[in-house]
């Protein structure tokens, strides 16, 4: 059957079941449009900018473990998306862009709105095509589907010429992938030489005295969060995550040592360098994490499972590394491990030593605190909400005070840092999960990079809720310049030109509220939760608290720093 290039890359993302697809049309992406107008299967989300339609389709990838897909047009369409397409690249997000290109013949001679979407994406995605024929097409999008999900995952970009969606061409579905430059770890596979790999693995457990389980971001993209749990409970090694990791085990449970790193808790972070055999499983050793490495887990030995080949020992040198999926890799290690509470009872008594000297802790009085809001809203939720969050001293004190208890129940820029992130972020995982409760916490900063998209949320009707945590600074910004630059607050400070968000969002249409007393937090919330539409809380909040505990850039775990 001849169909158009066009027609194929619709009939292309059918098959490979996208149901959602987020972007802004133009010029060069009508052929594409006018197919997707008779689309049955599939569902164009109008964002108000290209950045946001990334965080969307990154946000509903995250919530859901699916392929996000978004769609733009040439030049500055394009340009728009390399920041979404870069925090996913860092994030290990699967996720298609579409962008639209000029015709082939003119790419090269600075025809309108054209630019080098190619080269100015490659060094944030995974992998990247220019589609000259549309006998390839087909070929091209299957390939992009299976690059950006298997292996460690990331953004693939297309880039699809106006004269090759208009292009004709026999039409056939490429059941097969075969690529010989890319051959990534499938899943279900525990490594090449595994049984030795983790039989020694489960040797160092069975010597070590003070072990530490250190999961990230990995295991839960894996779905490993059976595995793990039953690690731990097999065991009885503590446990602790990076951002990216939480929820992939309840952090009320006595192993948890909840998250380590730069605002990680005390006792993480000893835990992590007084051990003498970490366990690494799906994470990278982000310098966020490590404080300066020189000083990282100095007893330690350490083993680092990943699928990833470039992940092992890119940061820190490890004694056991394994290559493969986390989730087979920690079954075949449960299977030879037992239980070392008796043999470490002198380690763990350690631990909870440190977790009553050095708990968490804000201050507890009649100010309106963003740790007091973020707790209620986990206990409000019962902890099962799924939390999306911008950028900044939000999204620490979110980390450190929600509760998390299951996977894919945080969604947040964690490598790249991305303000603007979260409410888009939102938009996408609430569309993903319908049926779920999804709040959105976000910084007076951060919301006002993105909050064209309170279009967005009118015009689908979706219920997300965003507590904006408005301190009048860039908050985290602001924390540094206290601590170590004399309070010189240069750029920092929003207040004077912060917005009433109450009535922009009521401008749109969006109920809002403004929240200034802790006696009104949980009547608030309350409200919020039970409209069934999106809702807006303006949360007026202290405005020079600081994210305690915090470990300063170059200082090793151990060197924390907490409030007075």
């Amino acid at each position: 059957m001849k169909m158009t290039g066009a027609q194929i890359l619709v009939r292309c993302l059918e098959q490979e079941g996208v149901e959602h697809i987020f972007g802004i049309p133009g010029g060069v992406m009508l052929p594409t449009f006018d197919v997707l107008y008779d689309s049955k299967k599939i569902k164009f989300i109008l964002t108000r900018h290209e950045q946001g339609a990334t965080h969307m389709a990154d946000g509903y990838a995250r919530a859901t473990g699916k392929v996000g897909v978004c769609m733009v047009t040439s030049g500055p369409g394009a340009t728009n998306t390399v920041t979404g397409l870069a925090t996913a690249f860092m994030d290990s997000v699967p996720l298609v862009c579409i962008t639209g290109q000029v015709v082939t013949h003119a790419i090269g001679s600075d025809a309108f709105q054209e630019a080098d979407t190619v080269g100015i994406t490659r060094p944030v995605t995974k992998h990247n095509y220019l589609v000259k024929d549309v006998k390839d097409l087909a070929r091209v999008i299957r390939e992009a589907f299976y690059i950006a999900s298997t292996g460690r995952p990331g953004p693939v970009l297309i880039d699809f010429p106006v004269d090759v969606s208009r292009a004709e061409t026999d039409f056939e579905w490429p059941e097969e992938i075969c690529m010989r430059g890319y051959q990534p770890i499938p899943k279900n596979f525990a490594g090449e030489f595994p049984k030795r790999q983790i039989l020694d693995i489960a040797q160092a457990i069975k010597k070590s005295r003070k072990p530490c389980l250190y999961v990230g971001g990995g295991a839960i993209v894996s779905q490993a969060d059976k595995e793990v749990r039953q690690l731990v409970e097999k065991t009885g090694i503590p446990i602790t995550t990076t951002v990216l990791g939480l929820g992939i085990f309840p952090e009320e449970h006595p192993s948890s040592l909840r998250m380590l790193g730069m605002h990680g808790t005390h006792y993480a972070n000893y835990a992590v360098q007084n051990c003498d055999l970490l366990i690494a499983v799906g994470a990278r050793f982000d310098d966020r994490v490590t404080g300066k490495i020189d000083g990282f887990a100095p007893h330690a030995k350490i083993v680092h499972i990943d699928i990833d080949p470039a992940s092992i020992s890119k940061v820190v040198r490890v004694k056991y590394p394994v290559i493969g999926d986390v989730k087979p890799v920690l079954q075949e290690l449960n299977k030879h491990v037992t239980d070392k509470r008796k043999q470490i009872r002198p380690w763990l008594n350690q631990i909870e030593q440190w977790k009553k000297k050095h708990p968490l802790k804000y201050k507890k009085d009649n100010v309106l605190r963003q740790e007091y809001i973020i707790e209620r809203v986990g206990e409000l939720t019962q902890h099962k909400a799924i939390v999306v969050t911008g950028v900044g001293q939000h999204q620490m004190w979110t980390a450190q005070w929600y509760g998390f208890k299951n996977p894919r129940s945080i969604i947040t820029s964690g490598g790249l840092g991305t303000m603007g992130y979260g409410f888009p972020a939102a938009i996408g995982a609430q569309i993903s999960r319908p049926k779920e409760t999804v709040v959105c916490f976000d910084g007076d900063g951060s919301f006002q990079m993105t909050m064209s998209e309170l279009a967005t949320v009118v015009g689908y009707k979706v219920p997300v809720k965003v507590i904006i945590m408005d301190n009048s600074f860039l908050g985290m910004v602001r924390q540094w310049q206290e601590l170590f630059y004399n309070r010189r607050y240069s750029a920092t400070v929003l207040g004077p030109s912060n917005p009433d968000f109450v009535k922009i969002a009521e401008s749109y249409g969006v109920y809002a509220v403004c929240l200034t007393r802790k006696e009104d937090v949980d009547k608030v919330l309350k409200k919020a939760f039970q409209h069934r539409g999106p809702a807006i809380i303006h949360a007026k909040v202290a405005k020079e608290d600081n994210v305690f505990p915090m470990v300063p850039a170059g200082a090793a775990l151990d060197q924390v720093m907490d409030m007075a």
